[in-house]
């Protein structure tokens, strides 16, 4: 990231990005040509077949999808008592089981190394939902959401480390963001932290990194939904990603999550997340924001 930073106007706001750097540069509407120029964001075709469009959003007229690049991430998905998570989902959401009593809480840190809005680090507490309308079996549509690499979530909290980040999140997508320091490594081992509001540790993450698959380009897509009020509606926020470099592991072990108190621990202790079930650590991905969209469901209690 540039060490220069400049002020540029969002949704009324004036945020700080770095000099020079992508969003300073294209605004949401960069030059493909030029971006493959640069040697930090790899093989962009995957972008190309993506028209950004400017649409209408509650900040004004934007350039949308966002795209992401290359980014990392490392998730550690829990089971927690399906109780606990029903207390903490507005109705109608509803926790999809994925064993008797008990549902899913994802713990997620992103690193977005090349991306519209500039490099920055995101860490994201989620519950596993129903996908809206959905009837029947909770173990057939977990089923099928493992085979199409297809969940929808709740976020309950998500912070990032940059301003524009946060504004973006809160002013565009009213999700519950805040700033804080984050740190991602990938190296011998992998390691994350999160700093709580008093700038002590909140959460910090260290495993051994995995041997990880290769995956041609388009050949591993997947689609994760979040679902969230905006201005008092609900609304479905698609995220695509083209996964190229992950390691995947059910029950691991050697993964130390140490919680320090902050609002991250007290969130993921509320929720019960106490036994980890599976690891996915991603090195390399490109993804695709898009915009918040109405619900594909008619059901009235979703209005």
């Amino acid at each position: 990231m540039a060490d220069t930073l400049t002020e540029v106007g969002f949704a009324g706001r004036k945020v700080k990005v770095p000099a020079g750097g992508y969003y300073d540069r294209f605004r949401s509407n960069p030059d493909l040509d030029m971006v493959a120029r640069d040697p930090a964001a790899g093989n962009i075709d995957f972008f190309r077949r993506i028209p950004k469009q400017k649409l209408d959003s509650r900040v004004g007229p934007v350039w949308a999808p966002n795209f992401y690049y290359r980014s990392s991430s490392i998730q550690l998905l829990y089971l927690a008592p399906i109780d606990r998570l029903r207390a903490m989902l507005p109705e109608p959401l509803e926790p999809l089981k994925a064993l008797p009593g008990h549902g899913l809480v994802a713990l997620t840190i992103f690193a977005y190394w090349v991306c519209d809005n500039d490099p920055y680090n995101e860490v994201s507490v989620a519950v596993v939902v129903r996908r809206p309308g959905a009837r029947g079996s909770h173990a057939a549509e977990l089923a099928q959401s493992m085979k199409r690499r297809s969940f929808f979530a709740h976020v309950l909290a998500l912070p990032v480390n940059t301003d524009i980040a946060r504004v973006r999140g809160v002013e565009g997508y009213q999700l519950p963001k805040w700033l804080t320091p984050i740190d991602v490594s990938f190296g011998s081992e992998i390691t994350a932290s999160v700093a709580g509001p008093d700038g002590t540790m909140d959460l910090a993450l260290s495993l051994p990194t995995p041997s990880f698959r290769e995956a041609p380009s388009q050949s591993r897509m997947g689609t994760n939904t979040m679902l969230n009020r905006i201005d008092g509606q609900w609304r479905q926020i698609p995220v695509q990603s083209n996964t190229l470099s992950f390691a995947q592991t059910i029950l691991p072990r050697d993964v130390s999550l140490r919680r320090g108190g902050g609002p991250l621990t007290q969130l993921l202790d509320g929720l019960g997340a106490s036994r980890l079930v599976q690891l996915d650590v991603v090195r390399d991905a490109q993804l695709v924001l898009n915009m918040p969209m109405p619900l594909q469901t008619a059901g009235a209690n979703w209005r």
